[in-house]
């Protein structure tokens, strides 16, 4: 698993990918994105254990060259229970602090694993801002999308935001 974070240019993932290749590496699995000037990610790579070191190396140069700080780690299986039902949810309303936090607290404490979350505040058509979001998320077998949805509703309605949810 490689972690990266870096001011914004072109060329950084022809780096990365690079030298992934140049180790018989495979990049599986990844999430890259530009925020505010940044660029972040996680990629999740598969390669030979007698060119990781070599790859390590790599990675330090173009880390020691100020292109990006790069963490590398071993991936291990999540220790959490396997999710049975995935499910989205779209979540949009007026922005206003605290939408995250309540959101994701109500899915915690109810056993329910956000897998994946994306979310922009956008300007709203009669002025002012909206939050946009939409979480993958992983639930426990005991939890339908009945459950779920009557769950985050009762959230929803105190934070004045609307949800759509669809099966994964």
């Amino acid at each position: 698993m490689i972690t990266v974070v870096g001011d914004d240019r072109a060329g950084l993932v022809d780096a990365l990918s690079g030298a992934i290749t140049r180790h018989g590496g495979n990049w599986e699995q990844s999430h890259l994105a530009e925020l505010a000037g940044k660029f972040a990610g996680v990629v999740l790579v598969t390669v030979p254990p007698s060119s990781s070191h070599d790859l390590k190396a790599e990675l330090d140069a173009i880390e020691a060259r100020g292109l990006l700080h790069i963490v590398v780690e071993a991936a291990k299986p999540s220790a959490a229970a396997t999710p049975v039902h995935r499910y989205s949810v779209d979540i949009v309303g007026q922005d206003h602090p605290g939408i995250v936090y309540e959101i994701s607290h109500a899915l915690a404490e109810n056993g329910v694993g956000i897998e994946e979350f994306g979310s922009e505040v956008v300007p709203a058509p009669m002025g002012g801002h909206l939050f946009q979001a939409r979480a993958t998320v992983g639930t426990p077998e005991s939890m339908t999308l009945d459950g779920l949805q009557v769950l985050l509703e009762g959230v929803a309605s105190d934070l004045m935001v609307d949800l759509e949810f669809h099966p994964e």
